[in-house]
């Protein structure tokens, strides 16, 4: 296994009590990086890395609090983890300051939260990160050998959604990035903004969405100076979104000079000369970043068409259409040639049962 604990704490935040108050409960200050500990921080990193909707941003720029404040209060979270990068205080302390914050936003806000608070520092394929998470808690069941239910509960990493990640190496080397910590863009009815962010003192930056959403147009429009021709173009989109998607597999930026070797079609500038897709993106200013963490679920759309409603589940390759897949703006209808054969021979059977249906009635 290629990732290394560092260090990692645990503390519990529970709803508030008869008190009005945020329950703060510290975690042992040595957690034994063991198999186990070492399997569930790869297992939260992997959950991390899959979650599609992620922005990304970089410390505020906020006053210095006043060092005459209460320190656990009033410090923010980058002075804290500056404290701790800089050896002057212990990683625990760090994480113990830490719950502290987050338990004083979370009554600012005055909502309704809990869950195990991670702090993490770790190392994976070469990248130092610092970890933070608020894992939720669920209920679940057992039976024993004389049919007993007993419940217990168990951290529920699938649900997974107030977390962010610094990356150190960034952080350290470019302070003023926009883009070296990223988080969990929100869930149903609220934003982690809300109380997270402010929290870490994060504000957004780099806009991964709009990146991407860049980059597929500039992808279009050199295929469309091309002249490629409908299996060409696809093939085009294809290597975009095969490059992208092992990006995204190995937690990798998209780089516009590897997109630019990935594409294979050249073009032609103003000068005669021939120039590959790089160069195109160059020589048309697109505003794009030589490498940006992508949004995968916008490249998927560059070769495929899906929709749902209504009860109907519809996905087809953009290659279809106005081929096999035929749209009908002015009836609102899509008709569908070569029907896929585990479909057909469902619809052969429906058509069988209702017949004979019929001639039972």
């Amino acid at each position: 296994m290629s990732l290394i604990i560092s260090n990692i704490a645990l503390h519990f935040i529970s709803n508030k009590d008869t008190s009005g108050e945020i329950n703060l409960r510290l975690g042992p200050e040595e957690i034994d990086k063991d198999a186990k500990i070492t399997a569930f921080v790869d297992g939260l990193h992997t959950i991390y890395n899959g979650k599609g909707a992620k922005a990304y941003g970089s410390f505020g720029d906020l006053p210095t609090p006043d060092p005459s404040m209460d320190g656990t209060n009033a410090a923010r979270f980058v002075d804290l983890m500056e404290s701790y990068l800089g050896e002057s205080q212990s990683f625990y302390q760090f994480s113990i300051q830490a719950a502290n914050t987050l338990k004083n936003e979370i009554e600012k806000y005055d909502i309704e939260e809990s869950g195990y608070l991670v702090v993490c520092h770790y190392e994976y394929m070469g990248g130092r990160y610092i970890l933070v998470a608020v894992i939720p808690v669920s209920e679940h069941y057992s039976v024993d050998g004389e049919l007993n239910i007993s419940a217990d509960q168990h951290l529920d990493t699938n649900k997974l959604q107030l977390a962010a990640r610094i990356d150190l190496f960034d952080y350290q080397q470019n302070a003023s990035g926009n883009r070296y910590i990223s988080f969990i863009k929100g869930r149903a009815g609220r934003k982690v903004s809300d109380f997270f962010l402010d929290f870490l003192g994060c504000e957004e930056g780099l806009d991964a969405k709009e990146q991407t959403q860049t980059l597929v147009q500039a992808v279009e429009d050199y295929v469309a100076v091309n002249q490629l021709d409908a299996g060409e173009k696809q093939q085009t989109r294809k290597e975009l979104l095969n490059y992208c998607k092992e990006q995204k597999i190995n937690a990798q930026d998209v780089s516009m000079q590897e997109v630019g070797a990935v594409i294979g079609h050249t073009t032609t500038d103003v000068n005669g000369n021939e120039q590959d897709f790089y160069q195109f993106c160059q020589q048309q200013s697109y505003p794009l970043e030589e490498s940006f963490p992508h949004d995968q679920t916008v490249v998927n759309k560059i070769t495929k068409y899906s929709g749902y409603g209504n009860g109907i589940s519809l996905s087809f390759e953009r290659s279809h259409f106005g081929q096999d897949v035929v749209y009908n703006s002015h009836n609102d209808s899509i008709t569908i040639f070569k029907v896929p054969p585990n479909l057909k021979e469902q619809l052969l059977a429906l058509l069988a049962t209702e017949q004979s249906d019929d001639s039972i009635n």
